[in-house]
Formats: structure tokens, C-alpha cells, sequence
């Protein structure tokens, strides 16, 4: 049974690994349990493709089109990669007609997957979105999208599934697929030893994003607020799967920053951070690290989008919480000094780290959906999507009749 998937960014990647191997593991267990009694479920050979990276590769999908070919930002900066766009999404579209999926599941990326999620319910395939476009931020008028393209919303913030329904789309919160990943085993010592780092000062981590606009955009002043703290401190920055390191380099030049390749181990051994807004700030919040959120677009990009912005905070940590946890430097404010000035509050002990702490354990805490069976928010997800794949196995026409690929 084919599935297509669909994922454009780093965070949106790691996702549909997981949810990959979470697919796998729900698709052959031999019975679902339902109060006293049990329901066969029959065995499903799965096999995936679509747009993705390495990990989406390594889980066994095979990629089509490659999520670093997706990885633009900012309303300008879209249209000038639209024609290179279009062709990554026809060439997609085109393995799909021929290899005719009974269900399609695109992951974030809303500009490029909702025009994938259009096409299969266009020819009859049913479509999951996992990890939905915050609509509920800005543009809410496009939810009107979802309704119409999608059968099955799959959340990850507590409050959106409330806000989904009242839209008329099918949502359900499965819980963040990141607050069940284990704390990094390595110790401090041994990470240092393997980074090359120096284990006596405290470390920074320097997240300025997963695209190349991005970075452009966020690196430079990160790296100049990381000259300001000076040599007391490491900094580390871990590589995006969507970058190259041959990329960061260029850009950092012969400043003493650390490229290491995860960003999990970075953060939980970290003083604090410096992080761009995105999928990053949760990452942050989960391993319990203080940091200043910071971001920057291009000034048109930012006059366009900024009046049509529905929500208080640009942080999402800050979003959960309801309140100012973390500081946010977005565009203009974003400067070398402002940050620097926001972590001397941060790194030494004291009242606001302690603050800060207590309101990343709190978003840490809401970002979590309880589950009587222990499963985590992929295996969640899993479930929801077997359930769906049931009745194409009793009646393989409705996924695979030609009236609906003609």
C-alpha cells in the first residue's frame, strides 16, 4: 500500500520520520483493543513517498523531491522561486498519478502542501495534515483550505484543536511529537570531548533558523551579539538538515563558533541560546534551555505580513504559556545589544532565569496530551491515520479505482 508524504522543512522532516516508523510499528500489530473486546485489524504492507531529507530516506520513504529544495521564506522571497517550486511539485504530483496512493499526508510547509493536498482529494485520496499551518495566526481566512482539501487534521498545540473545529475542520490534538524525545544521553564531558569544546565555560547555542533567506537574514547579528559576549563563552550552532555547513561557514567567516550536528545536545548542555522563531523555540523550551527569541525578514516581507498577524506573541512558547516567558526581538528591535542586554537577565542564576525556567516547564508540561496507553503524539498519529487506512483494505477500489486517476 503506497502512502505519499509530504515535508518540507527540517522540523516537518523529522516529523514524518518518526510518524514513518510509528506507521510501520501500528500497521502490524495484530489486534486494536476497544473497551472488554478487541477488533482484528488486518496487516498492512506500507510503503512510503515523497518530498522529504535524509531522515525521512533512513526511515525507508523514498524522496522525490528534496525538502532542502523547498526551504524558502517570506512572501517576497517565495515568488522568486516559484518556477523551481512549481516544477519540485508537478515532478511530485506526477509519481503520484502513477503510483497511486491510498492516502496522502502532508506536514507543515502550508505554501507547498496545500496545493498537494488540493490535487489528491482531486483524484480522490483521502489527506491527513500533520502539524497544520497556523492559519491562527495570520490568514485565518484560509482555513477555508483545510476544509475543503483535507479529511483529518493532526495537531500539535493544545489550542488549536478547539480552534480547527470551530472552522468546520476535522482536527485532533495528538500532543507535540518532540516532548517525548529522550534527553540526550552524552554527558557534558563526553559532548565537549567530541565538539572539541571547552568544558569550563558556559556554552551558547546559535539557532538562526533552517533556510537560507533565514539565516541571511537572522546569522549576522547573532553573530555579532555572540562578539559582544566574547571569549567567556562557547557557542555552538547546530546545522539545519536543510543547510549545508559549506553554507554557515561562509557566512561566519573565522569567528570561534562551533558547527555541531544535532541540536538537542546543544541545547540541554547550554547556558542559554539564541534562537530564531520556529519549530527551534520548542526545541529550546523542551530541553529546559533559556533563551531570547529572535527574528528578521525582509522590510517589505515585514510590512505586508505584520498588519495581518492575529495573535499577541511571536514566540510560540510564549503563545502556549499566555504570557511573556522568553523575549522576542523581531525586526527592528532585533539588534546585537538588545540581545546581549537580554541574556546578561538570563545566564547568571537568579530571579528572571528562574522565571524563565518555571515557564518552559509550564509550556513543556501543556505541549503534552495524556495517554492512559503511554503512546506519544507519532503513535497518535499512527493510529488516527491506520484507521483511516482500514477501509481501503476492504475495498482497494476506492483508493486505487481508475475513475479516480483518469
Amino acid at each position: 500500500m503506497q502512502i505519499l508524504i509530504s515535508a518540507g522543512e527540517a522540523s516537518g522532516e523529522m516529523y514524518g520520520a518518526q510518524l514513518i516508523e510509528a506507521l510501520r510499528r501500528a500497521s502490524q500489530l495484530p489486534t486494536l483493543r476497544v473497551g472488554d473486546g478487541s477488533e482484528t485489524r488486518p496487516h498492512m504492507d506500507l510503503s512510503f513517498f515523497g518530498a522529504g531529507g535524509d531522515r525521512m530516506r533512513a526511515a525507508g520513504c523514498e524522496i522525490i523531491v528534496d525538502a532542502k529544495d523547498l526551504a524558502v521564506v517570506g512572501i517576497t522571497e517565495i515568488l522568486s522561486h516559484l518556477p523551481k517550486i512549481y516544477g519540485l511539485f508537478r515532478k511530485l504530483i506526477r509519481t503520484a498519478d502513477e503510483k497511486k496512493p491510498a492516502l496522502a499526508i502532508v506536514i507543515d510547509s502550508p505554501a507547498f502542501n496545500w496545493r498537494v493536498a488540493r490535487q489528491m482529494r482531486k483524484r480522490g485520496i483521502p489527506v491527513v495534515y500533520y502539524v497544520c499551518p497556523q492559519f491562527w495566526a495570520w490568514r485565518q481566512g484560509r482555513v477555508k483550505l483545510l476544509r475543503k482539501y483535507i479529511n483529518q487534521a493532526l495537531v500539535i498545540f493544545p489550542f488549536e484543536e478547539n480552534f480547527y473545529r470551530v472552522h468546520g475542520v476535522n482536527a485532533t490534538f495528538v500532543g507535540h511529537p518532540l516532548v517525548d524525545l529522550p534527553t540526550p544521553e552524552i554527558s557534558r564531558m563526553h559532548y565537549a570531548a567530541q565538539q572539541a569544546l571547552d568544558h569550563v565555560k558556559p556554552w551558547i547555542t546559535l539557532m538562526p533558523g533552517s533556510r537560507r533567506k533565514e539565516v541571511r537574514m537572522n546569522l549576522p547579528t547573532i553573530l555579532e551579539a555572540a562578539g559582544k559576549l566574547g571569549q567567556d563563552y562557547e557557542f555552538l550552532l547546530p546545522v539545519a538538515r536543510t543547510l549545508e555547513p559549506s553554507f554557515l561557514k561562509e557566512l561566519i567567516g573565522n569567528r570561534d563558533i562551533h558547527l555541531v550536528p544535532e541540536a538537542m545536545p546543544a541545547l540541554y548542555h547550554s547556558r542559554a541560546g539564541i534562537i530564531a522563531s520556529g519549530t527551534a523555540t520548542v526545541e529550546a523550551a523542551i530541553m529546559g534551555t533559556p533563551f531570547v527569541m529572535v527574528y528578521r525578514v525582509s522590510p517589505l516581507t515585514y510590512m505586508l505580513g505584520k498588519p495581518r498577524v492575529k495573535v499577541p506573541h511571536y514566540a510560540m512558547v510564549n503563545l502556549i504559556a499566555g504570557e511573556e516567558v522568553v523575549p522576542e526581538l523581531v525586526q527592528h528591535e532585533f539588534t546585537a545589544g538588545n540581545v546581549v542586554a537580554e541574556l546578561r537577565k538570563i545566564i547568571p542564576d537568579g530571579d528572571p532565569r528562574t522565571g524563565m525556567l518555571q515557564g518552559l516547564e509550564s509550556v513543556k508540561a501543556k505541549l503534552k496530551k495524556p495517554d492512559q496507553n503511554g503512546g506519544n503524539a507519532s503513535e497518535r498519529a499512527a493510529e488516527v491515520i491506520v484507521g483511516m487506512l482500514r477501509p481501503a483494505i476492504a475495498e482497494p477500489s476506492l483508493s486505487q479505482g481508475p475513475e479516480l486517476w483518469g
